[in-house]
């Protein structure tokens, strides 16, 4: 969008999109009763003017990178919640690391004292677990480790903040602002009932869309204890009282069927109408907070 402001000076809006290659936790789920919210794991493309950023790359991130080739796109860069299982066994199928025009960068918060991100992503693809070693990826790939709670710009006016999330073995949230707009990317994490995390808070205050960890339900929740995860309720509650206007339910657990996934979309919405089911496909526009309605859905 293109707006001139009242002294003559030309704004040209960057737009948001958000969407979602991969929608569920812990392992894939290739069956017909996962078909309406998807099976793949973990990932998000994010779109913001002609720059795109991956959030995670689990299984999802398989068929996104065949349609980023498709569109010609060259450059990529990754930024890691965490390096569990189901957000990275799809990097390895990732089409661009073959090539050798692609140039990939990726990022994360949680390694620095365990050998960094590329020890993790190199050693998933070492024999006898991976018929191609990562030596022979053609693509130029740069990782970069940082301390989740850093902030840093990826230039093009994106920022980034970013904080500490509760899970095994570490894990980093992320906010992405740029012209206005500001996402939250929060999985995997594990909440304590009745205190809310105040780095999350402090992370996801005034977001337009936040997407969030919300594996179980409140009444799953006690059986789970430890594990590293979250519910849709304790979304809900961390954006209102954070002021975040809309909220993506992510990261579903594998035993939630279709049927399972549309009691809670009609639950969460009518306990706040801005909360939505993720759905693997489903793509979003991102709008300033200012904006009467801050998500449009496109698909």
């Amino acid at each position: 969008m293109i707006t001139v402001s009242q002294v003559g000076v030309i704004h040209i809006e960057m737009s948001m999109r958000v969407k979602f290659w991969g929608v569920r936790g812990s392992i894939a789920t290739p069956s017909a009763d996962h078909m309406k919210y998807g099976g793949n794991t973990s990932c998000v493309e994010v779109l913001i003017g002609d720059r795109i950023l991956i959030l995670d790359a689990g299984t999802g991130v398989r068929m996104l990178g065949k349609c980023l080739m498709e569109r010609g796109i060259r450059e990529y860069l990754f930024l890691q919640s965490h390096t569990h299982w189901d957000h990275i066994n799809g990097f390895p199928f990732f089409a661009p690391i073959y090539s050798p025009e692609a140039k990939i960068k990726i990022m994360a918060g949680h390694l620095c004292e365990l050998g960094g991100i590329k020890k993790v992503l190199s050693s998933q693809m070492c024999q006898p677990t991976f018929p191609v070693p990562f030596a022979e990826v053609a693509a130029e790939v740069k990782f970069t480790d940082f301390r989740a709670g850093e902030s840093f710009s990826l230039g093009d006016g994106i920022s980034v903040r970013t904080a500490p999330l509760k899970h095994p073995d570490g894990g980093t949230g992320y906010r992405i602002e740029a012209d206005g707009k500001s996402l939250c990317y929060v999985t995997d994490t594990e909440h304590k009932p009745g205190k809310p995390d105040q780095d999350i808070l402090d992370l996801i205050e005034g977001a337009d869309l936040v997407i969030y960890d919300a594996t179980y339900t409140d009444e799953e929740y006690p059986t789970f204890v430890g594990w590293g995860h979250s519910t849709w309720q304790e979304g809900i509650r961390l954006c209102q009282e954070a002021g975040a206007k809309q909220l993506a339910i992510f990261h579903h657990d594998p035993s939630h069927d279709d049927a399972f996934m549309d009691k809670i979309a009609e639950d969460a919405c009518r306990v706040w109408p801005n909360a939505f089911v993720a759905r693997e496909g489903m793509t979003v526009e991102v709008a300033a907070a200012e904006a009467h309605e801050n998500i449009s859905m496109v698909s």
